[in-house]
């Protein structure tokens, strides 16, 4: 995971972001590039909702903007010892992106070129527009997505417990994570008995497989008793001292689970560890 790029907003969880990045880019010596993710109004709404303002004061504005998030993410970077790139071709180095379309479909396409996207995880306060950044990421990148909890660990992917729920979504994750896999001291493969699991390979399947990597992995199983399957995979996470959560998104219909809930819902709004996550 050589390129990580980091939607960069004002919100309060954008810091926890940033250093999970910096985490991630020296685990792996890796290139991080920020860019300002706003919302895109076409003219014309513009000119409706500003009255009073013209246009070139609102693209002043929108300028004005646009630098302080850049300001903010080059600060943080340098502040953190990462340099910019092409000083003396050191890594892990930074990079910024102005040229993008302000709407959450940049993420989508330009992700395409990507490792990875760093994004921080949905809480309460989470806008429309950081939902719909995460979900383009997730299903048009084609690439993995590490979701940022509220408080950045200490340390990323050196104890990894995966989610083997049978699915095809979990089997690709599986793949992306592979590099950090890898790298790490501890794998553990976790089936929830009793959880949302799908038709497919066991996972002493996924074991024997991992392990012909040359990935030594433990299985790991616990009961749902009365949790959902996503709280008691957060618990088992926080209970093995994992710093990476490696989870297949939205196995089940998207739709339903924004509406009626899921394991995928549940941790990206309630994991308190990085989580890996691919669609």
């Amino acid at each position: 995971m050589k390129t990580i790029l980091v939607p960069t907003q004002h919100v309060p969880t954008m810091t926890s972001a940033l250093e999970t990045a910096v985490l991630l880019a020296r685990h792996t010596g890796a290139y991080i590039e920020g860019f300002p993710l706003r919302v895109a109004i076409p003219p014309y709404v513009v000119a409706e909702l500003t009255a009073g303002l013209t246009m070139d004061a609102y693209d002043a504005q929108r300028d004005e903007e646009v630098a302080e998030l850049r300001r903010v993410f080059e600060t943080f970077m340098k502040e953190h010892g990462v340099p910019p790139s092409g000083s003396a071709g050191e890594h892990p180095c930074f990079g910024w992106r102005a040229a993008a379309s302000e709407d959450e479909s940049f993420i989508g396409s330009h992700g395409r070129a990507f490792d990875i996207t760093v994004i921080s995880r949905l809480d309460a306060d989470s806008s429309g527009l950081h939902r719909r950044a995460i979900e383009s990421a997730l299903f048009e990148s084609g690439r993995p997505v590490l979701l940022a909890p509220p408080a950045a660990p200490g340390q990323i992917a050196t104890n990894i417990m995966i989610h083997w729920n049978g699915s095809t979504e979990q089997s690709r994750a599986n793949a992306f994570a592979m590099p950090l896999l890898h790298q790490a001291a501890r794998v553990t493969v976790l089936t929830v008995v009793g959880g949302q699991d799908v038709p497919g390979p066991s996972y002493d399947d996924i074991l024997r497989q991992l392990q012909h990597n040359g990935i030594a992995a433990k299985p790991f199983s616990v009961k749902i008793g009365d949790r959902e399957t996503g709280e008691a995979v957060l618990d088992a996470a926080r209970a093995e001292g994992c710093d990476l959560l490696v989870k297949g998104a939205f196995t089940r219909n998207r739709l339903r689970q924004m509406i009626f809930g899921g394991a995928t819902s549940h941790i990206m709004e309630h994991a308190d560890l990085p989580v890996l996550m691919a669609h």
